[in-house]
């Protein structure tokens, strides 16, 4: 069958935004681009810093909250029903769930053909880039560079700690039918 979601996840500042760029370029047909950062731009502002909604603690840690969990239960339907409609989708994503993450994604996309990819960088290295950007809260790449790979099951893993995303999307790219 031919891929129709490409789900990359990893943590904040590994890279996955990078592969999805050159993902874009890469592949014969238009994909769309949807992560995480998506939903939380389209949220209410009053979301962005709310127990209900999601809030960024001074160390980096994420909390979500009843409002967030709705509305992102809502999106990851969306997104789905853009696949089932045509769509070729890559997703962006941050399982700080691990497993109950996948899960949630898994039973919205379905039977649709999906190449789940694991994006992985060294919590040092990821730290330095969170840094460099200067648009996230310190703490986050280092304390979501292994959890949110926690009981996750990938179809390919790419490692940017010391590979560019052309690189990785060029391996991505590879296993795409």
């Amino acid at each position: 069958m031919t891929t129709q979601v490409i789900v990359l996840n990893g943590g904040s500042s590994s890279g996955k935004s990078g592969i999805v760029r050159c993902l874009q370029a890469l592949l014969p047909d238009p994909w769309l681009a949807l992560g995480t950062d998506t939903l939380v731009e389209a949220m209410p502002v009053s979301l962005r810093a709310s127990v209900a909604g999601i809030e960024f603690a001074p160390d980096g840690e994420v909390t979500v909250g009843p409002q967030f969990r709705t509305l992102e239960a809502a999106w990851i339907e969306g997104v789905a029903a853009m696949a089932r409609a045509g769509a070729r989708v890559i997703v962006d994503e941050v399982f700080l769930g691990g497993t109950y993450s996948q899960q949630r994604w898994q039973k919205a996309l379905g039977d649709l053909p999906v190449l789940w990819v694991g994006v992985r960088c060294d919590g040092a290295i990821a730290a330095g880039r969170e840094v460099a950007r200067g648009d996230r809260t310190i703490g986050m790449a280092a304390g979501q560079a292994e959890l949110v790979h926690h009981g996750v099951t990938y179809d390919l893993e790419v490692d940017t700690t010391h590979t560019e995303s052309m690189e990785c999307a060029r391996a991505i790219a590879a296993q795409v039918t």
